[in-house]
């Protein structure tokens, strides 16, 4: 990494899914001017062509060429897919490059990393930015995407302080705050707010789409119901993956969601009004208190 004007500044970025998230990354360090070149790589030869249309990378490459020139590489693919990625990056990659992904679960990603770039491992720093939209696609990227969302990063005891410190610095200048935290701390807490409010909600947009009288049910839906389903429309490859590497926490969580179930279903059914009452109002003043402090209301 290089400096330009004592700034942060990054002379050849590689993004590998120059979609929402990536195009996103790459948008918000083209808008601070911390990137020189940014190149996409893609299975999809449409999403990258796409992204070249729209600016958001400069150039299209295959993966070793593009690992061969990279002073960073961001890996914003299905979390699937990250220990093939670096199966082919580990052969090309540049004893300066840094490699920093933003999969939504980091203790698979870390061990196959650690197994896949050996002593290399040092150069990868795993990442998961809390951002996201129901689209998908370099068409949904914008800049601001992350401007005031938590980016978590799971550092390992191999990672040098300035590979760390150049990590964060690479989201901070795309407006995220950057936290610290271990890779099993991040999955079991991101199982709880994040993965397991997907899984509902898709199981009950699954339900309701399944029911005979589907058509009526959603013609008659307002924004209650478009709040709760809204993530359940995200990419089922990219969610799939996520609940499969993320399956003991996620299901660790269901657990205890289906005890909180049945004591709510049980208050209900014996008409037991103090009991629902109670249930009902620590729910709400829990939400009310978390959109005051997160300003997500």
């Amino acid at each position: 990494m290089t400096r330009q004007n004592n700034a942060f500044f990054i002379p050849v970025l590689v993004v590998v899914g120059p979609g929402l998230i990536g195009g996103s990354v790459a948008a918000a360090l083209k808008q601070a001017g911390c990137v020189g070149k940014v190149i996409g790589v893609s299975r999809q030869p449409s999403t990258t062509a796409q992204a070249l249309h729209l600016g958001l990378i400069d150039e299209i490459a295959d993966l070793v060429t593009a690992t061969q020139q990279a002073d960073v590489i961001l890996l914003a693919t299905p979390v699937r897919a990250t220990r093939t990625l670096l199966e082919q990056i580990q052969p090309h990659l540049q004893p300066h490059t840094v490699i920093t992904d933003a999969g939504s679960t980091k203790a698979d990603v870390l061990a196959d990393a650690l197994q896949v770039l050996g002593d290399q491992a040092a150069q990868f720093v795993p990442g998961h930015p809390i951002a996201g939209a129901e689209k998908a696609g370099p068409d949904a990227a914008f800049a601001g995407l992350y401007r005031n969302r938590i980016v978590i990063l799971t550092p390992h005891k191999n990672n040098t302080m300035s590979v760390r410190q150049q990590m964060t610095q690479l989201w901070e200048a795309c407006g995220a705050r950057v936290m610290l935290m271990p890779a099993q701390d991040h999955d079991r807490v991101l199982a709880s707010v994040s993965h397991v409010p997907h899984f509902l909600s898709s199981v009950f947009m699954w339900q309701v789409a399944s029911a005979a009288d589907a058509d009526v049910r959603l013609h008659v839906a307002g924004s209650g119901f478009r709040d709760f389903t809204r993530i359940s429309a995200g990419s089922a490859e990219v969610w799939r993956d996520i609940f499969l590497s993320n399956r003991e926490a996620v299901l660790s969580e269901l657990q205890q969601i289906r005890h909180a179930f049945e004591q709510a279903e049980t208050a209900l059914r014996e008409a037991d009004e103090t009991a629902l009452s109670e249930f009902l109002e620590k729910a709400a003043l829990a939400r009310r208190l978390w959109g005051q402090r997160s300003g997500l209301e």
